[in-house]
Formats: C-alpha cells, structure tokens, sequence
C-alpha cells in the first residue's frame, strides 16, 4: 500500500537541482494486519470533514458509524477500530496544518 498523503515535488519544485520528479516513487508501507481495516475506512471517509471557518474540525462521524455499520463491526472490534481511525484523523488534521503554513 502507498502513503496516503505522499506526493512527488514538481518540476517547479526540482528546479535547479538535476532532479526529475520522475526520481521520486511512492514509498510501499506495510500494515499490520489490526491497522488495515481502520485505513480502509478512513480511505472511505476520507472526503467527509467537519469544518468552520477556522478550517477542519474533524471527521463526520455521521459518515465514519454509517461505514462501521456497513462492515457489521460491533463491541470491543468497533471501538478498536474506531480508536484506529482517531489516529489517523489527529494524524492527518496535522498534516493539514502543517501544509496550510
């Protein structure tokens, strides 16, 4: 599986150095096996944020129960992967951030 969030620098950003983006390749992530329904997920969810005009708040979560339902998670493996995508929402509210500076 590739990064989520990764990308290759532009042409315009390589300019001057000697390097093509052409150079640059996706790096391959392994999961473990616990991890990969919560990306799975998050991927489905991923287009789904609350936001103010401040920005992102979060997910909506309306959207995130909506696909728990759809994969009949229930109990302890609910919250675990509900836990699972809360990481990765903190994870990439920051990568927000950072790239609006």
């Amino acid at each position: 599986m590739g990064a989520l969030y990764w990308r290759a620098p532009t042409e315009a950003e390589l300019a001057g150095t000697g390097l093509k983006a052409k150079h640059f390749t996706a790096p391959e992530v392994e999961l473990w096996p616990e991890c990969a329904l919560p990306i799975t997920i998050y991927s489905r969810v991923s287009t789904q944020w609350r936001s103010s005009a401040g920005g992102l708040i979060g997910l909506d979560y309306q959207e995130v129960h909506r696909e728990l339902d759809r994969e009949g998670l229930e109990g302890d493996r609910r919250e675990d992967v509900m836990a699972g995508i809360r990481v990765i929402e903190a994870a990439a509210l920051a990568h927000f951030a950072e790239a609006s500076r």
